[in-house]
């Protein structure tokens, strides 16, 4: 099954609209976007460097998936990872094609930042891309206050990780 990602018309709405909390990777249409996810990273990515997290590593159980959604349809996806007792890492990040650009991913963001904090951890990180389709996910990242650092875990010289501190 595949996730529409671009033919479907969500209408109008506000950010205060959405419906952000924790769900079940497990899920029809949360698989689907997150196959997506997975399809856009091999697509633009070489694979020796794809580190978007495959179907087998999903029920992993240092991950928490949350989702948000509209109305029940699905825009969007990510992941906490627990790498220790002060660092979380975000993963899976992806928001339907349709719906970018119209503050879905922020507003994942700015939910995961808080469930971060609210955990206790000091810090959040994350590795994306250094290609040109990664672009406006580092722009989002860069603009929630996340910065260029070392790579961390097992991601190597061909990732692009960002960490922010919390407060």
């Amino acid at each position: 099954m595949g996730f529409d990602t671009g033919n479907f018309d969500i209408g109008d709405f506000a950010i205060g609209d959405f419906a952000i909390g924790s769900d079940d990777p497990r899920a029809s249409d949360v698989q689907a976007l997150l196959d997506a996810h997975l399809a856009f990273a091999k697509a633009v990515t070489p694979p020796e460097d794809v580190h978007a997290i495959d179907e087998a590593g999903r029920l992993n159980d240092g991950l928490t998936y949350f989702s948000v959604r509209y109305e029940g349809q699905l825009l969007g996806v990510g992941a906490l990872r627990h790498l220790d007792e002060s660092h979380a890492e975000i993963k899976s990040m992806h928001t339907a094609a349709a719906v970018r650009q119209r503050g879905v991913g922020r507003a994942l963001l700015q939910h995961l930042v808080q469930v971060a904090q609210e955990g206790g951890y000091g810090r959040i990180s994350l590795e994306t891309g250094p290609m040109d389709a990664f672009g406006p996910a580092r722009a989002l990242y860069t603009s929630a206050g996340f910065q260029i650092c070392e790579p961390f875990g097992d991601y190597g010289p061909n990732s692009v990780c960002m960490t922010r501190y919390l407060v």
